[in-house]
């Protein structure tokens, strides 16, 4: 299936967002997400379908598909054609009709002619049926009526009234013409402090966008092979091109330093503030900044390769999502507009009847129409995913998706590999011993083997044993969780691993690596690994939160134990293969959710079956792409807040929800009673998304840890 991302305009609230998302559901789209707050739509469009029609068809739901290429954002926007527009050209009129309700206090006389009323009015309710009447006409002819219904019925029911009370001669006592253009109005001004709203929740992914186009210092060389500085856009560099970055610039873009060495503050991305320091072969991440020093680098990534083109995907692709809390609130926005209609329906026939008038009773109703709020319970949800999952990026924690953010709050235990997660990962070897072999033998044999895994402590060790005395090899293989094996060309077959190849060979169990030849035991050696400065720390406020905390290792039970005593662990799982742990995260997930930490190429089975799994940002790719969270900051620092914004988005979440359900429930039976006007019931409606909107911007600032 091809996977389409698309831009659309014209969605003013989470309701909006379910209409496409059903719209695209009805048409057999699959892994649909619709994100209201940025307009971004995904999905997978099956085999047979044409995107030109379901374009149209969003055109026909009263939307608009952006198109890059053919779409052209200098041109001037058509006047009206947005909410702040709307709002400021309808104030005036409004504001003017208004008046005549303090007729008592002020004696406007001229101000109660129905026909001055109507003139005035009329301007507004072009506007508003324009934006509102059409949506709403789109809606039901597409089967999925969204709110905009509810606002084009009051204002229309209201005007309509008036202007046959005026043509019939009767109009001083049929005077709602401002009940229909305050609803209009408030209702554009509720949209627009929801816009604004809305857009601060997005202000961490933004300065993230904004880092993405800056200017770059291409290095080219003239016809004297001498260096010549180019101000380019970064957008136009290519991979392999060459780059200056001076002294408190911003890295322009991904790139590799070929000479020179600065301390880069890469705090935008990994949300430490520390600078690092970066040589010679080191990888520099666009967007960060160098503190001092200057860097010659050479391009590895441009456009959506680079490492901050996948945080924004990976976050906007995050927020698009829908956690399993939002599904309730969709059943009910799906049914709520008839469900509404009805009620006001019932609310004039109700009155009517009671009253034994027309007037109050289509008043009430109106009330009933104006003040239902579908989009509060659309919007309770991703304001506030939007929010957590931004507050995240800004401290270097990204969220694959939204499940897994709202799924933090279950977490009972979280286990832990040991080496480059509980530990530094970088060793250091302290002693080792041939058997029955020549010193310089031993070293080639064991570098031979080791440089060829990725595993730190195998790094370690070829690094110390290089040499140029290498054994080429007929077959070379990483056998996980076991070692290295390799065969000559003579025949004769080498291991380098842990104990499980030498366990028939020999009782001494307490060395990190072994060394055989042809099923026979040559030697041993010994590394040291040194704890993170953070872990101890970090155990203990899971400790005092009353989670689990486990180590599930590869490595031998002496090893794990003392690891376990420096850092207080609840328990130890040692001597696991890749297969064992796998199974292992398995049984534990079942038993309780269980969030995994790990770091390396044997963890990524076991982070794809926990609850939540978390890895670190120099993990191996593989475990990046099994992990559902990534840790940016290089370490354990930023787990605390990750737990903390899941829970407090997810608390969060259900504050907006009760707010959405509990203002619906009270709201209509209190219009219905003809306890609040429609020009009130607009204003109340406009304000309650706003509501939502500022308490899930709360996170931004509220504190988790």
């Amino acid at each position: 299936m091809e996977k389409v991302n698309w831009k659309v305009e014209g969605m003013t609230c989470a309701n909006c967002a379910l209409t496409i998302n059903k719209f695209l559901d009805k048409q057999g789209m699959q892994n649909i997400r619709v994100n209201p707050i940025d307009g971004d739509v995904s999905f997978e469009m099956v085999e047979g379908s044409s995107s030109d029609t379901l374009k149209k068809g969003i055109d026909n739901l009263g939307y608009h598909v952006v198109d890059a290429k053919n779409d052209n954002h200098e041109k001037r926007a058509p006047f009206l054609s947005t909410t702040i527009q709307r709002l400021l050209f309808c104030l005036p009129f409004t504001l003017v009709l208004m008046l005549h309700m303090l007729e008592f206090v002020i004696h406007i006389h001229w101000l109660m002619n129905p026909w001055l009323q109507l003139a005035l009015c009329t301007p507004v309710f072009i506007v508003g049926m324009n934006f509102f009447g059409r949506s709403a006409i789109k809606s039901i002819r597409n089967g999925i009526p969204n709110m905009n219904v509810l606002v084009a019925l009051g204002a229309l029911a209201a005007f309509s009234y008036s202007l046959i009370g005026t043509l019939m001669g009767q109009g001083e006592q049929y005077l709602f013409y401002e009940t229909a253009a305050t609803i209009i109005t408030l209702v554009f001004f509720g949209n627009y402090l929801e816009d604004a709203s809305m857009q601060s929740t997005q202000r961490a992914l933004k300065s993230l966008m904004k880092s993405q186009k800056v200017m770059a210092n291409m290095i080219a060389f003239d016809e004297h092979h001498q260096e010549v500085i180019m101000p380019i856009e970064n957008t136009q560099l290519k991979v392999g091109d060459l780059i200056l970055i001076r002294s408190g610039e911003q890295v322009p873009i991904d790139a590799k330093i070929l000479w020179g060495d600065a301390h880069v503050n890469e705090s935008l991305l990994t949300g430490e503030s520390i600078p690092v320091h970066k040589q010679v072969k080191d990888k520099i991440i666009g967007g960060s900044i160098v503190d001092s020093g200057s860097l010659k680098a050479q391009v590895t990534a441009t456009g959506d390769d680079t490492v901050l083109s996948g945080i924004l995907q990976l976050v906007k692709q995050a927020q698009g999502e829908k956690p399993p809390i939002q599904h309730l609130a969709d059943k009910i926005s799906g049914i709520f507009v008839p469900i509404v209609i009805i009620i006001a329906v019932i609310t004039f026939a109700g009155n009517f009847i009671y009253l034994h008038s027309f007037t109050p009773a289509l008043m009430r109703s109106i009330a009933v129409l104006v003040i239902a709020c579908p989009c509060a319970m659309g919007l309770a949800t991703p304001a506030a995913i939007a929010v957590g999952l931004g507050r995240a990026a800004r401290n270097g924690i990204l969220f694959r998706n939204a499940t897994s953010l709202e799924n933090f709050r279950n977490i009972k235990q979280i286990v832990f590999d040991k080496t480059g997660t509980l530990t530094t990962g970088s060793f250091k070897l302290s002693k080792f011993k041939e058997l029955n072999t020549d010193p310089q033998t031993f070293k080639s044999i064991v570098f031979s083997l080791e440089k060829y895994s990725t595993h730190p402590i195998a790094v370690s060790i070829a690094t110390v044993f290089k040499t140029k005395e290498e054994i080429k090899w007929k077959t070379i293989e990483e056998v996980k969780g076991i070692g290295m094996k390799g065969t000559d060309k003579e025949g004769n077959i080498y291991w380098a691993g842990s104990y499980k190849i030498a366990n028939t060979l020999t009782q001494e169990n307490n060395h990190n690596v072994y060394i055989t030849k042809n099923n026979e035991w040559i030697g041993w050696l010994d590394v040291e690994d040194e704890l993170r400065q953070e872990s101890k720390e970090i155990i203990q406020y899971l400790k005092n939160l009353g989670i689990k905390t486990i180590l599930l290792s590869g490595d031998r039970r002496e090893k794990c134990q003392h690891i376990q005593e420096e850092l207080g662990l609840d328990e130890i799982i040692p001597e696991q293969s890749p297969e064992e742990k796998l199974h292992k995260i398995e049984t534990l997930t079942k038993e309780v959710p269980t969030a995994m930490v790990g770091d390396g190429i044997n963890d990524a089975p076991a982070l794809a079956k926990a609850t939540i799994g978390i890895s670190l940002s120099e993990a191996s790719q593989l475990a990046i792409q099994s992990a559902q969270v990534v840790l940016m900051n290089a370490g354990l620092k930023k787990l605390p807040t990750a737990l903390g914004l899941g829970k407090h988005t997810y608390i969060t979440i259900k504050q907006n929800l009760f707010w959405a359900f509990f203002y619906n429930i009270i709201a209509l039976p209190v219009a219905a009673f003809g306890l609040l006007t429609p020009t009130l019931g607009a204003l109340v409606m406009g304000l309650s998304d706003v509501v939502l909107a500022i308490n899930s911007v709360r996170l931004f600032v509220k504190k988790v840890v």
